[in-house]
């Protein structure tokens, strides 16, 4: 449901559009409604800990990635493969451009693509269920020159849920990233379902089983590594390690030789993680204290590289907005732990006026946020139930303005710097005509 702030924005009536970069204030220019830079000396205590996720250091629970992907690769019932071979495999056929109403403003110039049908209809309220789209990254924060391989892509995640709205629902079943290639103005994507590989090459057990509990808030694509939030925990993804496997079946995992991936044809299996909090079962907490949450996420290559995270507050703001440094030789937090995966500390971050915060990415310069529209703001989008979501754009230390109307929804932001794009995509369920877009907007 739509909330609005706590002002009426008196220059604009519903349904009328927008005009990019319209000075439609976000709230009064006061510090509380501004995008307000956090001290220093706060943000120094926000950390991202791996614990022993990560293969070479203790031996506990999750110690046991590197061996367990060994074990799996040597079994030889599925084939490892890297992203340009699942890239250039074919797969699903997208349709290039902008299929349906998005509210983005036309004076910035915006562009993108749509999911097959079965993709743009998936519905998670259903007993069956569906796969519902989050985050958003590509080639162009994998790589300096915006190119993978000389390929123009686009990696997204979903999550799946069915029964939603029920007392018999089940949130966050399956966790999925798509890699979508975009070359010559063609779209076609595979999806790779997330898991967590299992046992060791001495015992001869190699398997793996599906990631579940995950939202797969936000994603970043970042060398060959993959980012994925879930709230207190930053799930790390090699895609050096894609397996394809060998049958299409509902189940996951490794039987008698034969691989499966719950329908897909492929598998991408976790290297790590990290969590913002001091123990597996404590709670990550918004706006306040020292555990964040991990919402969205986008890529930052102004200065030194940065992982910038973002979190959502239902029906309020106040949202934090935080950068974690990253080493560009490991594709990894930067640490000054010898083993390049011990624990890492943000460098900066703000306190963000947008209500239901869906995305947060920056230029160098201008701050870009998703999010819920001023009163008065968002209408027009043809749908009954909801109006379009805003972008909102802002200086650190002043108030937001408007910058567009967006998709339905609108989930998470990324910055391309090659072309100087803000990319986007949401992700509003509707099971009949669909109305899901990945877009750009010139930034």
């Amino acid at each position: 449901m739509k909330r609005s702030w706590k002002h009426i924005v008196t220059t604009l009536v519903a349904g009328l559009a927008i005009t990019a970069g319209s000075t439609v204030a976000a709230g009064p220019a006061h510090a509380a409604m501004a995008f307000s830079e956090l001290d220093p000396a706060t943000v120094g205590q926000f950390t991202l800990d791996p614990v022993s996720s990560f293969d070479g250091q203790s031996k506990n629970s999750f110690d046991v990635y590197g061996e367990a992907i060994n074990a799996v690769e040597a079994g030889g019932a599925i084939t490892r493969l890297n992203s340009t071979a699942v890239l250039t495999s074919g797969g699903r056929t997208g349709t290039s451009g902008l299929c349906h109403g998005t509210g983005l403003s036309s004076s910035l110039s915006p562009s993108g693509f749509c999911w097959d049908k079965g993709d743009d209809t998936s519905n998670s309220y259903t007993e069956a269920g569906g796969w519902t789209p989050q985050g958003l990254t590509g080639s162009y924060d994998a790589q300096p020159d915006g190119l993978v391989d000389g390929h123009t892509a686009f990696l997204a995640s979903w999550h799946f849920s069915r029964k939603m709205g029920t007392a018999e629902a089940v949130p966050n079943e399956f966790a999925r990233v798509s890699l979508v290639n975009a070359d010559n103005g063609k779209i076609s994507y595979n999806h790779l379902l997330l898991v967590e590989p299992t046992g060791s090459v001495a015992g001869g057990d190699g398997n793996f089983k599906a990631v579940q509990g995950t939202h797969a808030d936000g994603v970043v694509w970042y060398g060959n590594k993959v980012f994925v939030a879930n709230g207190r925990w930053l799930q790390v993804y090699d895609l050096q390690h894609i397996w394809k496997v060998n049958s299409s079946q509902e189940a996951v995992g490794i039987t008698g030789g034969v691989s499966s991936a719950r329908w897909s044809s492929y598998a991408l299996p976790m290297i790590g993680k990290y969590r913002t909090t001091g123990a597996d079962n404590q709670a990550c907490v918004v706006t306040s204290g020292t555990t964040p949450c991990l919402n969205s996420l986008s890529l930052d290559r102004t200065g030194q590289d940065g992982l910038v995270s973002s979190e959502y507050v239902k029906g309020g703001s106040g949202g934090r907005v935080i950068r974690w440094p990253l080493n560009y030789l490991t594709a990894l937090p930067t640490t000054s732990d010898p083993s390049g995966h011990g624990v890492s500390h943000a460098t900066r971050g703000f306190v963000s006026p947008v209500w239901d915060m869906g995305g947060a990415t920056t230029n160098g310069t201008y701050w870009y946020m998703s999010g819920t529209c001023p009163s008065g703001v968002g209408g027009g989008s043809g749908d009954p139930n909801a109006d379009y979501s805003c972008i909102h754009r802002a200086l650190p230390n002043d108030a937001p303005h408007v910058y567009t109307t967006s998709p339905i929804y609108t989930q998470n932001l990324g910055y391309a710097p090659v072309s100087k794009r803000i990319w986007g995509l949401n992700e509003r369920i509707n099971s009949t005509t669909g109305v899901r877009v990945v877009f750009s907007v010139t930034g």
